[in-house]
């Protein structure tokens, strides 16, 4: 769950957030600052003491401490606030136990990530090995060569190439550290699953998927893949393997094509949807404002005047966070994203209602921008007339659909194609077969043609799925969420415009996933594995 990894949580982002000048992590002296360290002094205060007993000293497996995580890689360099976290965590554990830092392999990462009295480790990928630990032995002159973080292979992006680092790179530069005496901790050795809205995103904005398959050793599902293999055949040469055979690769089953029938749309629903109720506002509100940590939000207003030519609807502040799906008297107009496509053009009378669904699709967890608010962060204009007036909805969909309280739409008379729909709920239902051992199995469900949306199974929330940017295609279903002993339900939630056309709609169960299928989109890798500027 890259999400959370280094993000600034939600629940701290609540204070004053429009006017906080502090991010997570940064200015001692901030008010803001101060209620972030508390958060951290209460849950530390708390986890701190439970994990104490099962420390090496005390005679548990637990031989190391991490106090930060590249702390080093954000703008602010402040010793008093990395003091704080060491003192903290002596005196919760102890003097004896062995604290570390992680940081990047360069100087201009350990400059700021590491303190006196706190082991410094770094972390990298593939590549010059020597040059990596040399920034280490600068923080650190004695002690252990540590690699707290060996990239594997990499996270993917929506809209960008799946990730991919050669099982030979991996293994030769392992090779290279082992050789060294070393110690090497895997980042990723299995891969797995943004399950939910658990995905994060990177600066510039750029949100990954629901898979975090990693191009890792083992996959997103466990398997066994040709760079493990590599991998162990590395570590055999310095370690005796354990005997006996090694565990197999989970079987997967393919179960077919499964029929969707339409439900409500997100504005038909929305009295089931919205447990808390309207929130009304001159201006619109942010998630966190709203108590919506996750998820979606429904903004509604309306047309101040006729609109009879097409009329630009803007954020002109790019305040859109993330992508906004916008319909005018229930008649979807276009899609507004951030960085990306920031005015729809619209029509009607005055007083025709505007509704805009506001999906968060990550938070930024990396680096200087991870102050992320989600929402409508911004005001919105109509041609230059800013818009007020705003009734906004929380939604809690993911107990809707688990609690099976969506229902089938009144028949209306068809309306011709349109590229764009409302946001609207399909639901199914299929039966593992009986008569073959082992089921269920792990499958993948695969959506052709659909446009970009969200997956329940039996009510558990898979992900995202968004096939036509990519570049993943299939999302994992693990074997423990479904049942032999009733059908098992399939909902989705389509944003932009389900396959249907006159008939029912479907989607399909494969035995095989697809995650580096074709992209659209402009997104660009911005961190590096490794480089030998970083020592600059």
């Amino acid at each position: 769950m890259w999400r959370v990894g280094h993000g600034r949580a939600a629940c701290l982002a609540s204070q004053q957030e429009r006017h906080c000048a502090a991010v997570v992590r940064s200015r001692w002296t901030n008010q803001h600052a101060e209620d972030y360290i508390a958060a951290v002094d209460k849950w530390m205060g708390k986890l701190l003491p439970m994990i104490k007993p099962y420390l090496y000293q005390n005679g548990g497996p637990i031989i190391t401490v991490q106090v930060e995580n590249e702390y080093g890689s954000y703008f602010a360099c402040d010793y008093n606030y990395m003091r704080h976290l060491t003192k903290l965590f002596r005196s919760h554990l102890g003097e004896e136990v062995v604290l570390f830092t992680t940081d990047g392999a360069g100087l201009k990462f350990l400059k700021c990530g590491s303190i006196q009295g706190v082991y410094a480790t770094v972390d990298f990928g593939p590549g010059n090995v020597t040059a990596a630990f040399n920034a280490q032995r600068h923080a650190e002159p004695h002690g252990p060569l540590v690699n707290s973080e060996y990239y594997t292979g990499w996270l993917d992006h929506w809209g960008s190439p799946h990730f991919f680092v050669s099982s030979a790179a991996v293994a030769k530069s392992l090779n290279e550290m082992l050789a060294m005496g070393a110690n090497v901790n895997m980042y990723m050795f299995i891969g797995g699953t943004n399950f939910g809205y658990w995905n994060g995103a990177n600066s510039p904005y750029g949100p990954q998927p629901t898979s975090y398959d990693y191009d890792a050793p083992l996959s997103e599902a466990g398997d066994l893949t040709k760079k493990y293999f590599a991998i162990r055949d590395v570590i055999k040469m310095y370690r005796k393997m354990p005997e006996g055979p090694i565990p197999p690769t989970t079987p997967k089953y393919g179960y077919g094509t499964v029929g969707l029938k339409r439900l409500q749309t997100i504005s038909d629903a929305l009295e089931i949807l919205s447990f808390s109720g309207p929130v009304k506002s001159i201006y619109p509100q942010t998630f966190i404002e709203l108590n919506q940590a996750f998820g979606y939000v429904l903004y509604r207003t309306k047309l101040p005047v006729n609109c009879n030519t097409p009329t630009p609807l803007s954020s002109p502040l790019n305040g859109i966070h993330d992508r906004a799906y916008v319909s005018v008297d229930g008649v979807a107009v276009g899609i507004i994203e951030r960085n990306k496509a920031l005015t729809v053009n619209v029509t009607g009378k005055g007083g025709s209602q505007v509704d805009i669904l506001v999906e968060n699709m990550g938070r930024i967890n990396y680096g200087r921008d991870i102050n992320d608010f989600k929402g409508l962060v911004s005001n919105l204009t109509l041609g230059k007339d800013t818009l007020t007036g705003w009734t906004m909805y929380s939604l809690s969909i993911d107990e809707a659909v688990s609690q099976g309280l969506l229902g089938e739409t009144k028949p209306t008379v068809p309306s011709p194609p349109a590229a764009l729909s409302l946001p609207t709920f399909y639901e199914g239902s299929f039966i593992i077969p009986d008569g073959i051992p082992d089921l269920p199995q792990d499958t993948y469900i695969k959506l052709p043609k659909w446009g970009k949306g969200q997956v329940w199974i039996n009510g558990f929330n898979l992900g995202r799925y968004w096939p036509s940017r990519g570049p993943q295609v299939t999302l994992y279903v693990p074997a423990s969420i479904l049942s032999n002993a009733v059908p098992n339900n399939v909902t989705v939630l389509e944003l932009e415009d389900a396959p249907c056309g006159p008939g029912p709609c479907s989607v399909e169960f494969t035995d095989t996933p697809i995650l580096n299928g074709p992209v659209q989109s402009d997104f660009k890798q911005q961190r590096r594995l490794f480089s030998k500027d970083d020592l600059l």
